[in-house]
């Protein structure tokens, strides 16, 4: 017997509950388990944000708790901050995505993963894809 994945649209994973709190990507309609954050990579995140908030509304900064649709293979991203727009704290009321049909963040973070060299794959993920993705979506 062979076991052929189910491929979900993004609709059907905003649908998808498991029953745990794991994060997921979807990647080419499959999802991929996201690992917890480092110690580290989340202190960087929380510093981040304690410095924002000498610039903008502490309300508006999110770190690790929002989702982003991006257009791409891997169609969701989980950025480490995230600077949202007055509407999005409405919009995202029910679950923290900000789907395409959203206005864009004003800003997101990644703290990126230690790379060896440029054919690494967290390379090509955190200095390439995520940057291309998020400027796709408008995102300065």
């Amino acid at each position: 017997m062979t076991y052929t994945p189910v491929k979900l649209t993004f609709e059907q994973y905003l649908d998808y509950e498991d029953g745990t709190d794991n994060r997921y990507e979807l990647l080419d309609g499959e999802l991929i388990p996201m690992p917890p954050e480092s110690e580290e990579n989340g202190w960087i995140a929380d510093w981040l944000r304690d410095e924002f908030t000498q610039l903008i509304k502490r309300r508006l900064i999110k770190v690790n708790r929002y989702e982003l649709q991006v257009l791409g293979k891997t169609q969701n991203r989980f950025p480490d901050l995230v600077v949202l727009q007055e509407e999005h704290l409405e919009l995202t009321r029910k679950r923290q995505t900000i789907t395409l049909d959203m206005p864009p963040p004003q800003l997101v973070v990644e703290v990126v993963s230690p790379y060896r060299s440029k054919k690494d794959d967290n390379y090509q993920r955190d200095y390439i894809d995520k940057v291309h993705q998020y400027q796709e979506r408008g995102i300065r």
